[in-house]
């Protein structure tokens, strides 16, 4: 199993889509960062209501909480709202799909049968593929503001630690689906299609206003978007270990033996 994720993580920096996933990815959060900086300057609300736009009390609030943010207030207003989570829906799905589609597998399970051996694999590699997203996303979101002449408060570097860490194992158990869809169709379209749909929260909200009107609980407070965008709040600071735990355990678990199941199933 070592061999072939050595073997992932090599055919990983010298695959031209990562590279493409990381160029957009960047590209987004810097154009989020300059929009950010820009309703945050008291002077954009003034010449927007000299030029005769409707600017409301509530614009005014917005643009000054957005001037009074903390680092970690400004990393997940960019961070949280399951962007990252299609990213990396997206880029596993199109990395695990080539496998399929240019023979690599074959070759693998010609050399070394044991098909576990492949999936626990790319499980590792998933975990390395998030990880390397979300932690250059958040130096991104730390950097970029000081070039722009922004200085949000700063916070303590443990706690920017503690949500890199949950943020990576929600992402990492997400990036999952993606693995299991692909060894279950063989096929990269379904799910490019469930990442976008999932990790912008359509699929939580579809299922809270279905339990909603049928009297369930609510139940799209345990999807992974949920998840991320609950992470950090303003008023309570991050949430506790133990429940980012059991989301990231549970959905890993979920997707783990679906992959396994889809493998094993199906011949090559």
């Amino acid at each position: 199993m070592f061999n072939l994720i050595k073997m992932d993580i090599r055919r990983l920096f010298r695959n031209r889509g990562f590279y493409i996933i990381l160029g957009v990815t960047a590209g987004l959060l810097i154009l989020v960062t300059l929009m950010v900086h820009a309703l945050a300057d008291p002077e954009t609300m003034d010449a927007m209501a000299e030029q005769g736009a409707e600017v409301t009390e509530s614009d005014r609030m917005m643009s000054e909480y957005l001037h009074n943010m903390s680092q970690l207030e400004l990393v997940h207003e960019s961070l949280g709202s399951g962007f990252l989570l299609v990213m990396t829906g997206i880029g596993m799905t199109l990395f695990v799909n080539s496998d399929f589609s240019s023979g690599f597998i074959k070759n693998i399970c010609c050399i070394k049968p044991r098909r576990r051996d492949y999936v626990l694999s790319k499980i590792m590699l998933a975990g390395i593929y998030s990880g390397i997203i979300i932690i250059l996303s958040v130096l991104l979101m730390l950097v970029v503001p000081f070039l722009l002449h922004m200085y949000p408060m700063p916070d303590f570097i443990p706690q920017i630690l503690r949500y890199v860490l949950w943020m990576w194992l929600l992402h990492w158990a997400f990036s999952l689906m993606a693995v299991a869809l692909v060894l279950l169709t063989r096929n990269a379209t379904l799910g490019i299609i469930l990442s976008l749909v999932a990790g912008s929260g359509l699929t939580a909200v579809w299922l809270g206003t279905l339990g909603r009107l049928a009297g369930w609980p609510a139940l799209e407070q345990y999807f992974l978007f949920s998840a991320v965008k609950g992470v950090y709040t303003p008023q309570n600071g991050i949430v506790p270990a133990g429940m980012v735990l059991a989301y990231a355990a549970g959905w890993m678990a979920v997707y783990g033996i679906g992959a396994m199941m889809a493998m094993e199933k199906q011949d090559i």
